[in-house]
């Protein structure tokens, strides 16, 4: 039996493939399909980030301004699920809004025109959410590609994206020399308790508000945090000055993760420190921290995620612990026109 086309999205940019679908969200049966293809396109890359059925449902669970019906386009060739388009929107905390597209295809998929029909819905899509927001602050389409993956950085460069900045994942091989760095005086590292957990999430909260183009934190990422299996406070370095949070560094073990590449590797999940308190070597010393923690859990290697553009110069203190580039993704940007309206879908 032929199941009814009821959730079919009109691309009118859908390439002549047999077998190929345009649809809605399903639910929770679309995770397991989703993730795949996600895991696929990040090893044809060669990036250390894992995504499975299970951090895929909790990702859904609390994701912010994001409607999965509307701004969710899954993708099927054959009745399989072979990739997935989502948009996001954030307010930023000093800027423009922001209009996020995530965007991702099985490799074996690649260059048939399929990401170029993804784009140009994501885009229709981005723009109505724009001119949905209330207010006149100025909104901007974002995008990211892995740098591995030069095909989808030159349908990017066709569609009139601009570079941004650059991202890269870096890994720390051997976790057999880590340095022994000092704390700066007056500085106290606490083992952090349930009591505390929200106040340091709070603090690093301010200090990535930072970062370039860092959208607000809101509940939705304090619920993904807390909802996180692999959320660990032990192997986090968290310091006081007096009663002040003042920084920190988060470290994060997933068994999956590693199963899945045949490491015993560890994720540097958050390295922050609070204004007041940076440029006296705090980072350095909880960083080096952490990873003797992650070694004496039985990690041989760390790695970890950096903006190329990070103002806190976190390129060259992550070097200088050992640390090596591995693999890059660049960033994208669009302006949205000032006089966008709201693009209506064909049905």
């Amino acid at each position: 039996m032929t199941t009814p086309l009821i959730d079919e999205i009109h691309v009118p940019e859908r390439p002549d493939i047999a077998g190929l679908r345009f649809r809605h969200f399903r639910g929770p049966v679309d995770y397991a399909g989703m993730a795949a293809a996600n895991q696929a396109a990040r090893d044809a890359t060669g990036t250390l980030d894992f995504v499975n059925e299970e951090s895929m449902a909790r990702q859904y669970a609390t994701l912010v301004n994001s409607d999965v019906h509307d701004d969710l386009l899954i993708v099927e060739l054959g009745g399989a699920i072979i990739g997935y388009g989502r948009v996001e929107w954030r307010e930023a905390i000093d800027g423009p809004r922001y209009v996020n597209a995530i965007c991702l295809l099985h490799p074996d998929q690649r260059r048939r025109g399929i990401g170029s029909a993804m784009l140009a819905w994501q885009e229709r899509r981005m723009l109505a959410i724009a001119a949905s927001l209330p207010g006149d602050t100025p909104s901007v389409m974002r995008g990211w590609t892995w740098d591995g993956d030069a095909g989808a950085g030159a349908l990017f460069e066709r569609q009139g994206w601009t570079r941004e900045g650059r991202g890269y994942e870096m890994i720390r091989p051997t976790l057999d020399d880590v340095p022994d760095v000092p704390l700066p005086d007056h500085f106290e590292i606490r083992l952090v308790g349930p009591a505390d957990d929200r106040r340091v999430w709070d603090a690093s909260a301010e200090a990535f508000s930072d970062e370039r183009g860092e959208g607000a934190w809101g509940e939705g990422d304090w619920e993904r945090h807390i909802a996180d299996p692999h959320r660990d406070p032990s192997l986090w370095a968290v310091a006081f000055f007096g009663d002040e949070v003042a920084g920190g560094v988060h470290g994060r073990i997933d068994p999956d993760e590693n199963a899945h590449h045949g490491v015993q590797q560890g994720l540097i999940a958050g390295v922050w420190t609070r204004r007041p308190y940076r440029r006296r070597g705090l980072a350095r010393a909880l960083l080096s921290r952490v990873l003797v923690l992650l070694r004496d859990r039985g990690m041989t290697s760390a790695y970890l995620g950096v903006d190329g553009l990070n103002p806190n110069q976190a390129l060259d203190l992550y070097e200088s612990l050992g640390f090596r580039i591995h693999t890059s993704e660049t960033d994208w940007s669009k302006p949205v026109p000032h006089d966008a309206a709201p693009v209506e879908e064909a049905p």
